[in-house]
């Protein structure tokens, strides 16, 4: 036991003292969820009795229970609601004037030990000792547990993939279609919780695959922003994030939880890539926005590109996620939608009040026309603002929008219990407002009776589109650890073939052994001569070479068994397999390497193929029964060449 905890925390991008913290989160969830189940049935119960009965007096005792019920369903509902929405942790603690970002948690899950159904699985199906294969089973378990606590960097992620890819194996291996090995994969609600637990491989790898999106937004989030190597890395992370659940969305169906339903899953991929669209703003003005009024206007084009992002976030969650995403998430974004609207007209306002080059009436006109959105309710010339008044009205409409807007976000985000508790947020917040009321109070003149102008909003553009970036699954690779069972393509879950049988032969001088073989891994019997001794024997067309004496051949090489009988002398050992389902005598084609999956997967109902490439016509050359004893006559380089590709003995 003490080596399988040293082997958990040595291995590469996992840390095992995660799980504490985690773990206690967890705990938390689970006994507040546990007295919310409990609650909701006192409460239906109550209901019931309500209806029933006709005593007045009973009637008021529950009337007074249901409302003592329904206060602490609410009590504890704000309570689960704290729990889910903690951002802080996840936060870079040196960007003192970042805003924050809106991570993900790992979807926990309980242990699971594959050994005793794996070992049965081993005996029934490939009619081997599962003990055979402990190292193997034990290695897949220990993967399995240190990927329950990644590292937030590279490493954990690749841990993640690399137990992904894995899965491609074991699914293949263990689990058919027609049957279930009784193995329970129980992982948690990611934002509330709730326990969810299937028999099938396809909700395992989908759960994974959503902790490699959201283990991408926890090292977004962490990323220094205030450098630019930091916010390339959170674009890069988030734009990830957004690949993993598009993935899911796309390959995956009937998830039993509700954080990979579909429309959970377009909602966080639009969340990321506005999150991903928020650091490309930032990167446009680290470090200052150098004078033009052409600088300022492209900023503020950034600015309303990510307000408009944030909008359409905020309408996924507010319409039939209001009741499942934390309420500080929803706030949350409302916020960032009010404040880079509000910058946009702040940035537009600067540029042309405070440019050298605003009065420029050929700049002014080209930027003019891109510059507002369609309005029915604006009040602005279409004409370009060449005068100085002309640009002083406009930029204090703009100034006085971006005020309206501060003090909306500013707004929402008192109301939300959760985000007063990020003095980062609002520290931000307040410092962008505080800027455009002090520059719109410099404009402000006590004889100033001109007409209010309404201005429109600005146009949303960017010039760094960002997209979800796909996983390359490929990239991560893995070796088999039951590549002993066999070529994959062969010896799996969803092909059967008869017991293994022994066969013995032996020839002489006058009678070979009267069969020929064709292919690799494994070699199979191609023709087997009339009343050869291998028919009397019992060997058929089409059967499987696993081994010869004591050596393993189910990945031999057409080749290293063509040695074997060499080496055997005058007398051979087989064990043989007839395939069921099966003619491995026609050309298959083969894909054993994990991959993007190319079909949906349900995460209710395992599915899985398999299919291979077996040798073609040409590498079935015929040797006569000389081949096997001392040979004087030559034989030139391609007739020895050839030897390797068929045998035939008579």
């Amino acid at each position: 036991m003490n080596g399988l905890h040293e082997e958990r925390v040595t291995r590469k991008g996992s840390d095992p003292l995660l799980q504490t913290a985690r773990g206690k989160l967890q705990t938390q969830r689970s006994k507040v969820n546990d007295q919310i189940n409990r609650e909701l049935r006192m409460r239906a119960g109550a209901e019931n009795l309500y209806r029933a009965t006709s005593n007045k007096k009973l009637k008021e005792t529950v009337a007074l229970e249901l409302s003592f019920v329904n206060s602490s369903l609410q009590l504890l509902k704000e309570e689960l609601s704290d729990l889910n929405s903690s951002m802080e942790v996840y936060q870079n603690n040196s960007a003192t004037l970042s805003v924050p970002m809106i991570p993900l948690g790992l979807k926990e899950t309980k242990e699971v030990d594959f050994t005793s159904p794996f070992k049965d699985f081993i005996s029934e199906h490939y009619s081997e000792s599962g003990d055979n294969y402990h190292v193997e089973i034990q290695e897949l378990n220990e993967l399995r547990q240190a990927m329950r606590t990644p590292q937030k960097n590279d490493n954990g992620v690749e841990l993640l993939l690399q137990y992904y890819n894995q899965l491609y194996f074991v699914e293949k291996r263990f689990f058919p279609s027609e049957r279930s090995l009784g193995i329970y994969f129980q992982w948690y609600d990611s934002l509330t919780g709730v326990p969810n637990a299937q028999k099938t491989m396809g909700f395992e790898k989908g759960c994974v695959l959503f902790n490699v999106g959201a283990l991408y937004t926890q090292i977004g989030a962490r990323q220094d922003r205030m450098k630019l190597e930091g916010i390339d890395s959170a674009i890069d992370s988030f734009q990830r994030a957004a690949g993993a659940f598009y993935c899911l969305r796309e390959k995956f169906s009937h998830a039993p939880s509700m954080d990979m339903q579909p429309e959970s899953l377009v909602m966080l991929i639009k969340l990321m890539l506005s999150q991903a669209q928020e650091c490309v703003f930032e990167k446009r003005v680290l470090g200052g926005i150098e004078d033009g009024i052409q600088n300022y206007l492209e900023v503020a084009h950034e600015a309303a590109k990510v307000s408009e992002a944030y909008e359409q976030t905020h309408k996924l969650m507010a319409s039939r996620l209001r009741d499942y995403v934390p309420f500080s998430w929803i706030s949350m974004v409302k916020v960032k939608s009010q404040h880079f609207q509000a910058l946009s007209h702040y940035y537009t306002a600067v540029g042309l009040l405070d440019q050298k080059d605003s009065g420029d009436a050929d700049m002014l006109s080209k930027l003019f026309c891109g510059l507002h959105t369609e309005s029915a309710v604006a009040s602005i010339s279409k004409q370009p603002p060449v005068k100085f008044e002309e640009r002083k009205a406009l930029g204090k409409a703009h100034l006085r929008e971006a005020l309206v807007l501060h003090e909306d976000a500013l707004s929402v985000h008192n109301l939300c219990k959760q985000l007063r508790k990020i003095d980062t947020f609002q520290e931000v917040l307040r410092h962008a407002h505080d800027r455009s009321l002090i520059k719109f109070s410099d404009l402000e003149e006590e004889d100033d009776f001109s007409e209010m102008i309404t201005v429109p909003d600005i146009i949303p553009v960017t010039k760094q589109t960002v997209n979800p970036t796909l996983l390359d699954f490929a990239k991560h690779k893995v070796k088999d650890l039951f590549e002993k069972l066999g070529p994959l393509a062969i010896f799996s879950a969803k092909h059967n073939w008869t017991a293994p049988r022994i066969i013995q032969l032996s020839r002489t001088e006058d009678q070979g052994y009267g069969f020929s073989v064709r292919g690799n891994s494994p070699v199979i019997v191609a023709a087997v001569e009339a009343g050869s001794k291998a028919e009397e024997a019992g060997m058929k067309v089409g059967d499987f070479i696993v081994s010869i004496g004591d050596t393993d051949t189910k990945c031999s090489k057409h080749e290293e068994i063509v040695s074997l009988i060499k080496a055997s002398g005058g007398h051979l050992t087989f064990k043989l397999v007839t395939p069921m389902d099966t003619n491995y005598l026609e050309p298959q084609h083969s894909q054993s390497v994990p991959s993007t999956p190319g079909a949906v997967i349900r995460m209710q109902s395992p599915t899985s193929t398999a299919t291979s490439t077996r040798s073609t016509k040409s590498n079935r050359i015929k040797l006569s029964a000389n081949l096997f004893k001392k040979k004087e006559k030559k034989r030139n380089k391609s007739d020895s060449s050839d030897s390797m590709n068929g045998l035939v003995s008579r």
